[in-house]
């Protein structure tokens, strides 16, 4: 490809990413995220606000000691305040002392902002961003300009936002970027005002800094890139204040396999694995539906499109999933048929002896699971299982002779409500009986389980419980319906679903976590006792 089909991207997921609701991360986090953003190819990561707070002031320091290979690391600020020489400006001398070769500054450019947020002139706030970005060049930055609040600034006063931009072009700024802070600017308003500061100042590097709060970041990043915008700013899963920024992961992707861009060549195929990673370290649960990178991206439910797929998956996928590291998956429900039922055992975790002669004892028992409630869409490590027990191929390791739940309704009201769970099981020929206490019923049962399988099994100390989902079937019936419970587990390198139905939800539960715990030990080859 050549030079001009090269698209810049600008990762802000540890600034404005860092901002979003719920999203708090330690020094830790910056530098892991930092590294899966390097080795994705990544051009710019914003780092942070040095001097905004010690954790930023820590991380620019530590950040001099990590060796990358494909990105460069930028520090963000603003300009200076009205009226003050740029030498005192606390804000500038943060940015020098972050000892960053490239400086990212924002700047007023909505006339609105300038006279009523600055309080100041329409010509002091010219001054503030000619002479931020003068001082900064002076001391030996590379300087990008936010223009913040370009797209409602463009509207409001087309000429005064215009000439800001043209203010940090002249100072110097080496990428003027267009920024629609508030979030509600449409498709075809980007595309237009993007296309007229290309004609406005024609050797200026332009990019965009979108927010999604119309729901559009994602289509607006791409007009602007065919409008003539050459770097696009967003994060890792769209993190960011309020509705959040781009989503890189949906704009990479479409701007390097849809559109023919250059943007980070063969390491989108990283992609899926760095949006994964990136929101395990936030500690938030990744989105199943995300397009491109979500486990549901690529998922097809039995019926005339896992069929079609199977066939030929053109047939009912924009693009194959490992083009950015995500995979395909065969979801099975009660349309289940031969075809499908073949393609799931293909993918399985477990190693599964079957047989053509076993495919309908399969099917049947899938369906009369089903039709109690059971769904195996999300829980192939029960699917597994299931197989497993039809087929009598199932390991014993332990069997299961009773549980009790007791729950404490006399606790004093300032204290949790507390619940004792008993379990006995039976291994080889000898029965162990255990309690515990625990923060609710499914808790206290988790707890008991493990107490009385850890000795003989210790791999089950690395399982934990990573998510827990309750649903009713049919509300109909009241407090007597049936539920379903959904038990997601991790190893630390492994990640399994199982699942549990009863009119019980303790039950319901108790199933899926032994289901959690058999499947853990099969996947560690734990050998059972038993045998």
């Amino acid at each position: 490809m050549s030079e001009q089909n090269k698209i810049e991207i600008y990762d802000t997921t540890l600034r404005d990413g860092a901002q979003a609701e719920g999203i708090a991360y330690t020094v830790s986090d910056k530098l892991k995220i930092v590294r899966l953003l390097d080795d994705l190819g990544i051009d710019y990561i914003e780092l942070g606000w040095p001097g905004s707070n010690p954790k930023d002031d820590e991380i620019f320091q530590l950040i001099k000691n990590v060796e990358l290979k494909n990105s460069t690391i930028t520090a963000f600020g603003c300009t200076k305040k009205p009226l003050i020489p740029v030498e005192e400006d606390k804000v500038l001398e943060q940015l020098v002392l972050a000892d960053t070769s490239v400086v990212t500054i924002f700047g007023k450019t909505w006339d609105f902002h300038v006279e009523h947020a600055l309080n100041t002139t329409l010509e002091e706030n010219l001054n503030m961003i000619k002479d931020s970005i003068t001082y900064l060049i002076s001391k030996g930055k590379k300087v990008f300009f936010d223009a913040e609040h370009f797209f409602d600034g463009y509207k409001n006063n087309k000429e005064y936002s215009l000439e800001t931009i043209k203010t940090a072009f002249e100072a110097g700024a080496s990428r003027i970027v267009l920024c629609d802070t508030n979030g509600g600017t449409l498709n075809n308003q980007i595309y237009n005002v993007v296309k007229e500061v290309k004609e406005f100042l024609p050797d200026a590097v332009v990019g965009v800094h979108v927010h999604n709060d119309g729901d559009l970041a994602i289509a607006n990043s791409i007009a602007a890139v065919q409008s003539g915008a050459t770097q696009i700013h967003g994060t890792i899963n769209g993190y960011g204040e309020r509705c959040g920024n781009a989503n890189l992961c949906s704009v990479i992707p479409n701007l390097q396999i849809k559109l023919n861009y250059d943007v980070i060549g063969d390491n989108i195929e990283k992609l899926c694995s760095v949006s994964r990673q990136v929101a395990e370290i936030a500690n938030r649960k990744a989105s199943d539906y995300a397009p491109f990178v979500g486990r549901s991206a690529f998922a097809h439910k039995a019926g005339i499109h896992a069929s079609g797929v199977i066939k030929s998956p053109e047939t009912y996928e924009h693009l194959s999933p490992e083009k950015i590291g995500n995979t395909r998956r065969i979801l099975v429900s009660d349309q289940a048929g031969t075809t499908t039922i073949k393609k799931k055992l293909e993918n399985l975790k477990l190693n599964i002896d079957v047989k053509e002669d076993d495919i309908p004892v399969i099917i049947d028992k899938i369906k009369q699971l089903e039709w109690q409630g059971f769904t195996f869409e999300n829980a192939d490590a029960s699917f597994e299982i299931t197989i497993l027990k039809a087929l009598n191929q199932m390991p014993d390791y332990f069997s299961i002779l009773g549980f009790r739940v007791i729950d404490d309704t006399i606790a004093p009201a300032e204290m949790n409500l507390n619940s004792e769970a008993s379990v006995k099981i039976k291994i080889s020929n000898d029965i162990i009986h255990t309690v515990s206490e625990g923060d609710g019923p499914v808790n206290a049962l988790d707890m008991a389980l493990r107490k009385a399988l850890k000795e003989i099994y210790p791999v089950i100390n690395n399982f934990k419980l990573d998510d827990f989902k309750v649903r009713i079937l049919d509300g109909k019936e009241g407090t007597g319906a049936r539920t379903r419970v959904h038990v997601e587990t991790t190893d630390g390198f492994n990640r399994w679903d199982t699942v549990g139905v009863s009119s019980n939800i303790t039950e319901a539960a108790y199933t899926a976590l032994v289901d959690s715990i058999l499947f853990g030990l099969l996947l560690n080859n734990a050998k059972p006792l038993n045998e």
